[in-house]
């Protein structure tokens, strides 16, 4: 894959017949230095009453972490991740588009989309369906990155003969946290952005080489070597391999118009 992959061609060579990739990159996050991880912060923020709706909901994992007051339904366009979110207790589970989703409009209370606007083709699609779909006085809660999220990462792309390595790590329709805002004002209200506070500091090569491979696929041996060996650099000078995230969390109101 080039930098000239689209987003949902991306997405589904990542995630319509595995789980793995994003269990991986799931993994790296375990280092960060919150001592609040992201799913505990995001579910004291999140609205969680009535009729709870999240599009593109991976494994499920955060309802693994946090509990649903209403009634909820889960969502994904991949047929292995809706295997997996049929794990989750008490959830229905509807695999469907973001852009078009089996609901009749003004029935939803809340609609999340949690780190998934950037694997659409058309993210303004997905949030005019969004807002269908709301009730007025509904809420919205979208997860985005900023556009230096995890760049440290970006470092490794020469080092392995990966010159593109960087773009496959940042956004291809520019969903992020500096300009998402903006495009969730236009159809919503009460547009709020709250930046989740965290580093990464991982203290061996191996999770970082499996989040690697997670974007790229598997590294050669050659690729491997040299990953490692400038991993292992950085951790012997900084005693850890330290990675910077930047992730917010856009909540919204569905207004009247």
């Amino acid at each position: 894959m080039t930098g000239d992959v689209i987003a949902s061609a991306l997405a589904t060579s990542q995630y319509a017949t595995t789980t793995g990739n994003l269990t991986a990159r799931m993994a790296l996050h375990s280092y960060g230095t919150n001592p609040q991880d992201w799913f505990g912060w995001l579910g004291e923020r999140l609205p969680l009453a009535g009729d709870v709706l999240e599009v593109g909901a991976g494994t499920g994992e955060l309802w693994h972490r946090v509990s649903h007051i209403g009634r909820l339904t889960v969502t994904d366009f991949s047929p292995v991740m809706c295997a997996r979110l049929r794990e989750v207790p008490g959830a229905r589970v509807l695999r469907c588009d973001a852009t078009y989703l089996p609901f009749r409009a003004g029935t939803v209370d809340a609609v999340i989309a949690n780190s998934m606007l950037y694997h659409l083709d058309d993210p303004d699609a997905a949030l005019r369906e969004f807002a269908r779909v709301l009730r007025p006085g509904g809420r919205l809660a979208v997860a985005v990155n900023g556009r230096d999220h995890m760049a440290d990462l970006n470092t490794l792309g020469p080092v392995i003969g990966c010159p593109d390595l960087a773009v496959r790590f940042h956004h291809r329709n520019d969903v992020t946290a500096e300009a998402t805002p903006a495009r969730v004002a236009a159809h919503f209200d009460d547009v709020t952005v709250e930046r989740y506070p965290d580093e990464l500091v991982v203290p061996a090569a191996e999770p970082i080489l499996a989040y690697v491979a997670s974007m790229i696929g598997p590294l050669t041996a050659a690729q491997e070597e040299a990953a490692r060996a400038a991993i292992a650099a950085r951790i012997d000078a900084e005693g850890a391999f330290r990675v910077r995230k930047h992730t917010v969390l856009i909540s919204a109101t569905r207004g009247s118009r």
